[in-house]
């Protein structure tokens, strides 16, 4: 089985905003939990995702990967924004297709394997005209987790424990949905590390005051550089760990002082 996982959003397009949260950030952390919990722990799976950092990538640029790769299934991570005051948890899959469709019974698993986990309001299953539902070759699904612009849900968002849970939810669906076999768990494990980044800034000046910052807390951090689309990029690096676990627990302590803060794999 052929995943393509989107973390929407990217680079210098942040998303919804709300409650010191950028949501591309947010996207992009539950979607490399997703992966590293598929990959980990998961047979006959296979996952391509349109981004693994901070960058910029259009909406066809994502569908047009996902479509040539010949991907089995495309499932795109959101977050939701609308006046302060909605809330919850919602899904997607395109508006032209019926209820009993196949696309349709995948939403109707991962919906429910999510929504047992994530502690949210449901506020049902939808459909919609979604670019990366309509232009996609492949069955697709869309989750918006939670409402980043609303203090309850924000409150979740803010907790790691809490993407790493609706990261297992949306692995328990897929993996029900396409009978994925477990793995031995005495397989090795995948040879990449875990990176915090506390920040991407296009001045060095601002990257080095939130080093400061950190290091006032108590925090080791220190600047690092890189190119995207042609661009230097000055991020912030707050610690990098072999261990998800130990990167987890520290990426709390960092978000105390960064709250959007996130864990970006990184091969070895």
């Amino acid at each position: 089985m052929k995943l393509y996982l989107d973390p929407g959003h990217g680079g210098n397009d942040p998303g919804a905003q709300g409650n010191g949260l950028q949501e591309k950030n947010i996207n992009l952390d539950i979607a490399l939990k997703i992966n590293n919990l598929l990959t980990s722990n998961y047979e006959n799976v296979d996952v391509k995702m349109s981004r693994t950092s901070d960058i910029t990538k259009s909406l066809s640029q994502r569908t047009n990967e996902a479509n040539t790769w010949g991907a089995d299934y495309y499932v795109s991570i959101h977050c939701n924004a609308f006046n302060g005051s909605a809330q919850g948890y919602e899904d997607y899959i395109h508006s032209s297709l019926s209820d009993s469709s196949q696309t349709a019974r995948y939403q109707d698993i991962l919906h429910e394997e999510i929504t047992a986990v994530n502690q949210l309001r449901d506020r049902g299953k939808k459909k919609a005209n979604f670019h990366v539902l309509r232009e996609s070759n492949m069955p697709a699904f869309l989750s918006e987790n939670g409402f980043i612009d609303n203090a309850h849900d924000a409150s979740f968002m803010r907790d790691n424990s809490w993407r790493q849970q609706v990261a297992q939810g949306h692995v328990n669906g897929i993996a029900r949905a396409f009978n994925l076999p477990q793995k031995n768990n005495n397989d090795p494990e995948p040879d990449v590390f875990y990176v915090i980044l506390a920040g991407s800034f296009q001045s060095r000046d601002n990257a080095e005051s939130r080093v400061e910052n950190l290091q006032d807390n108590h925090i080791a951090a220190f600047v690092s550089t890189t190119t995207i689309s042609g661009e230097r990029w000055y991020r912030v690096q707050a610690g990098a760990f072999a261990n998800p676990n130990n990167a987890e627990r520290h990426l709390d302590t960092v978000q105390q002082i960064v709250p959007d803060a996130y864990i970006q794999q990184e091969q070895r």
